[in-house]
């Protein structure tokens, strides 16, 4: 869309100059988490899934959704998630905030039926046509996933935020976690990162066009190949990439599974200037706090580049999904990952006997 005048400009912007709706907030995307550290702290002393019996995913792995099965054949997930825009259209931030939210229905190998819209703007300090464009974005990745808005929330808040509430449901044979993996398994990777790398040079308006376009087209991507892959019995654990970064997401896998993701740092799949904003020092707050954060469960190679571990604990938003498969039905399982619409898939490691942790090599 084009960009949208001010009546009133922002601090220090000109009369008549485009509008940045990344101006009203501090961070962006799912850079905006807590870090992983912090959200462990704030969920020790939380109760699991407790009497609950029928709660088959809780808060227990920091898993993507929760779970809760209705009868033998119907299991309900849940989920919710909100941001701040990385973007200055809001129609764009609308998509991709509505993408990411879907994507932890999708990761649990189940199918999304409905969504709430999750809203929250700072009045007279946006222009309404925006709030109403940030709407329809994320309408529209809803109308593609199938699925209705059917309804929402919406508070006067200091920063624009906008997200959905997700349900979705599957069988409980089709139920993906992220702590089942198992000792063996190839873990692919559907979408290429650097994200983060590419948000925070689009802050300082150092981001190529073609490269910015290549950023949205990731993030509006759904991860609707997650519903096929909960239907595979070689697939044994799934989880979607975001804020945490590669490491922070396949942490996750390891300590849930009780085992050690090797992970090797060659085979990632990187967005075409990913590397070069790296080496130039692109990195966002979120980086550095995800590795402040888990560094110590992480085994690096000796002399291994700072840039090249800004870009596995870059803050994915909208990533792919992580993958752990039984090792002999990867290549299979690849080609079917990229002929449904994910050229960049590739597989990036395995899971081995061993201390809950990551080995990086490459």
């Amino acid at each position: 869309m084009e960009p949208i005048m001010l009546d009133k400009p922002a601090a220090g912007a000109p009369s008549g100059a485009p509008f940045r709706l990344t101006s009203l907030a501090h961070g962006g995307g799912c850079g905006c988490k807590l870090a992983p550290s912090v959200l462990r702290e704030l969920l020790a002393e939380q109760p699991a899934g407790g009497p609950f019996e029928r709660l088959l995913v809780g808060t227990e792995t920091g898993d993507d959704a929760a779970v809760y099965q209705l009868d033998d054949e119907t299991c309900l997930i849940a989920t919710t998630d909100f941001f701040m825009p990385m973007v200055d259209d809001p129609y764009e931030f609308g998509r991709i905030a509505a993408t990411n939210a879907i994507s932890d229905v999708y990761a649990m190998g189940g199918k999304p039926l409905m969504a709430l819209a999750i809203l929250g703007m700072p009045l007279g300090k946006l222009p309404t046509a925006m709030v109403r464009e940030i709407l329809k974005g994320g309408q529209a990745i809803a109308a593609e996933a199938g699925i209705p808005v059917a309804g929402g929330h919406s508070i006067d808040a200091p920063e624009p935020i906008y997200g959905l509430a997700v349900i979705g449901t599957a069988s409980p044979a089709t139920i993906r976690k992220n702590s089942t993996a198992r000792a063996g398994d190839a873990l692919i990777l559907t979408k290429a990162l650097g994200v983060g790398l590419y948000s925070a040079a689009f802050k300082k308006e150092a981001l190529p066009p073609a490269a910015y376009a290549e950023m949205i087209g990731s993030m509006t991507t759904l991860n609707r190949i997650g519903t096929e892959l909960g239907r595979r019995a070689e697939v044994h654990a799934v989880t979607d990439v975001t804020g945490f970064g590669i490491l922070g997401h396949g942490l996750e896998v390891a300590r849930g599974s009780s085992l050690t993701l090797h992970l090797d740092a060659d085979a990632l799949p990187v967005l075409a200037e990913a590397e070069r904003l790296a080496r130039e020092g692109f990195v966002t707050g979120a980086s550095h706090r995800n590795w402040a954060s888990y560094g110590e469960a992480v085994a690096l190679p000796d002399d291994f580049p700072d840039w090249r571990r800004h870009l596995l604990t870059d803050p994915q938003t909208s990533g792919g999904l992580l993958v752990a498969c039984e090792p002999g039905a990867a290549s299979t399982l690849l080609a079917e990952i990229r002929a449904a619409g994910y050229p960049s898939a590739a597989v990036i490691g395995r899971m081995a006997e061993g201390a809950p942790g990551v080995v990086v090599s490459g």
